[in-house]
């Protein structure tokens, strides 16, 4: 199934592909974590119900994961963490299972604005007053502006390889959006995108891993929210300033997927936040799951 291209097949809907994900994924821990997804109805966020898996009991933590991504991302570490919190792991709008109406808003806004809905329900449900926030990649820069739009409601941040804290945004124009979310599409780059995530991929990336990376292309609508996101220019410039919160940063050494200017900018931001693990790359969730958790739990 990894080497397969979801979008080749007809459209499914995001409910009946976790519902399918949940029975018959060839990892485990994924299968568990789709089976863990409750799909919540959001104000404003249009008449289809939105997924957040949940697992766990405990003080809440709210884990975001990176671009082009979805809540499986946390398949490794969220039952490391479920023995102590209670893991709230929703699909960033328009990523992962979420709804993409043809029409919707596709941008940091619309993330922000999605994220700030769900918050609010967590702390609903959850009965607490502030909840710590873990984000991946792309997720770390939403972590860090959704800590400064909510300081009162955010407790303190983890955040792993984060992209975006610096630079600028950088719009695609119109047609090469497309045709990178195309590009994207292609067995061949998925599969040498999930490679170039792992520390070790000959050791660790096969059919599992691949499978996981691409299922959610088959949603309704996945090329044209990428291609809309891109268009917006996306997370980037993120990290000034600092939110008040404690902030712990960390990333792997063996990071293939933020270049060094990246990381020398993202040093200068950060300083002495970071701690950099060895044999990682660009996913200390999944190449260290143990070792994130240990962090977390101090």
């Amino acid at each position: 199934m990894g080497e397969t291209n979801p979008r080749s097949q007809p459209p499914t809907s995001p409910q009946q592909l976790l519902r399918r994900a949940a029975t018959a994924l060839l990892d485990p821990a994924g299968r568990d974590l789709a089976a863990s997804v409750q799909w919540w109805e959001l104000p404003g966020q249009g008449s289809e119900p939105w997924p957040v898996a949940v697992v766990g009991e405990g003080p809440p933590v709210l884990a975001l994961h990176g671009f082009d991504s979805s809540h499986l991302e946390y398949r490794r570490l969220a039952p490391r963490l479920a023995r102590e919190h209670q893991l709230f792991i929703p699909d960033l709008h328009g990523f992962g299972f979420c709804p993409r109406p043809l029409n919707g808003r596709y941008g940091p806004e619309a993330v922000l604005d999605h994220l700030a809905l769900v918050l609010e329900a967590v702390l609903q449900r959850s009965g607490a007053e502030r909840v710590g926030v873990i984000g991946a990649s792309m997720g770390g820069s939403v972590a860090v502006e959704l800590a400064r739009r909510h300081p009162e409601r955010i407790e303190r941040l983890l955040l792993l390889a984060p992209a975006g804290l610096t630079g600028r945004p950088m719009p695609v124009p119109p047609l090469l959006d497309r045709l990178g979310a195309s590009f994207l599409g292609l067995p061949a780059i998925r599969r040498g995108l999930c490679r170039s995530a792992f520390a070790q991929p000959d050791r660790d990336v096969g059919p599992a891993e691949l499978e996981i990376a691409s299922l959610h292309l088959a949603c309704p609508n996945w090329a044209g929210a990428l291609a809309a996101f891109a268009r917006s220019g996306g997370f980037a410039g993120c990290g000034e300033p600092l939110p008040p919160q404690p902030i712990q940063v960390l990333w792997g050494r063996d990071d293939r997927i933020l270049r060094p200017p990246q990381k020398r900018a993202a040093q200068a931001l950060l300083g002495e936040r970071i701690t950099e693990l060895e044999c990682c790359g660009h996913l200390p969730h999944i190449d260290q799951p143990d070792t994130v958790a240990r962090i977390w739990h101090g």
